[in-house]
């Protein structure tokens, strides 16, 4: 059995917070670049230079990405031979967010009840979720959620007859709808199966999955490129002003589900999908 502080998890969550804010991740990055480099469009190839000028500096003098800092989503993976001590794992999590929000000078984004609406002051708290796995590690992951994007979320519950067009014609309309709203070029997350928290869950996990990994599973990989290509078609391109720029990625998660439904969650991330995670 290994023990593990909470106050070692505390200091890695506030650690993940302000890393996850200021760095975008090197598979983004990368892509964004190509992107700003082989865009048609004028005016969307200026807007894909200029989200590369900001990241770029961004990380150059320690600063936010973008002014919304987003709601910390927190995913850990709990090795069932770790005994965590001094204290309660969530209380841990949400110190971490909360001292990394206020340390990193980071937007404080959270209110404390969705329809009265009074800031927490700190961004708590996190929205966690938590696996118990083989092993004596835990793994943390942290995806700030701006909500210029998660706005533009949408679900449908399928007949369990449907096609795999019909899934790929909801994403890309799913886009359409969304417009220039969650700052394109977006990465979009797609949860297929299980039941509607089920299905939004694999959404949110597809965005963190490095966008130049397709779905290990041949048939899913190949929708996923149909999703893009359908998307990209739209035209709206990156900030909406046109191009073939419009997503990134499309990432689809999946999961087993019940003979008479198919729920379908599609989650938007911006131009700016962050996340950090480490291992302790």
């Amino acid at each position: 059995m290994r023990e593990i502080s909470c106050r070692e998890i505390a200091k890695a969550i506030e650690e993940l917070c302000i890393r996850a804010a200021v760095w975008l991740p090197a598979d983004v990055a990368m892509q964004l670049e190509c992107a700003s480099e082989s865009e048609w469009n004028e005016a969307g190839r200026a807007a894909l230079n200029d989200i590369v000028e900001n990241y770029r500096y961004a990380a150059e003098k320690n600063i936010p990405i973008c002014q919304d800092t987003g709601m910390a989503v927190v995913f850990a993976e709990i090795g069932q031979e770790v005994h965590i001590t001094d204290g309660c794992f969530e209380d841990a999590i949400n110190e971490g967010v909360g001292k990394g929000y206020v340390n990193g000078y980071l937007r404080k984004s959270v209110v404390e009840d969705p329809l009265r609406r009074v800031n927490t002051n700190d961004n708590t708290p996190a929205v966690i979720h938590t696996r118990l796995v083989p092993g004596d590690k835990l793994k943390l992951m942290v995806a700030p959620k701006g909500f210029g994007s998660e706005n533009m979320s949408r679900m449908k519950m399928f007949l369990p007859s449907c096609t795999q067009q019909q899934i790929v014609d909801f994403v890309a309309e799913s886009v359409t709808v969304a417009g220039a709203r969650p700052c394109p070029p977006v990465i979009i997350g797609v949860g297929l199966g299980g039941t509607v928290e089920k299905a939004a869950l694999l959404a949110k996990q597809a965005l963190c999955r490095p966008i130049d990994t397709r779905n290990s599973d041949d048939f899913y990989a190949d929708m996923e490129a149909k999703c893009l290509q359908a998307v990209n078609a739209s035209g709206i391109g990156a900030q909406g002003f046109g191009g073939e720029t419009t997503a990134l990625a499309v990432n689809i998660e999946v999961y087993p589900t019940h003979i008479a439904g198919l729920p379908c969650v599609v989650n938007m991330g911006c131009h700016a999908t962050r996340h950090a995670s480490c291992e302790l």
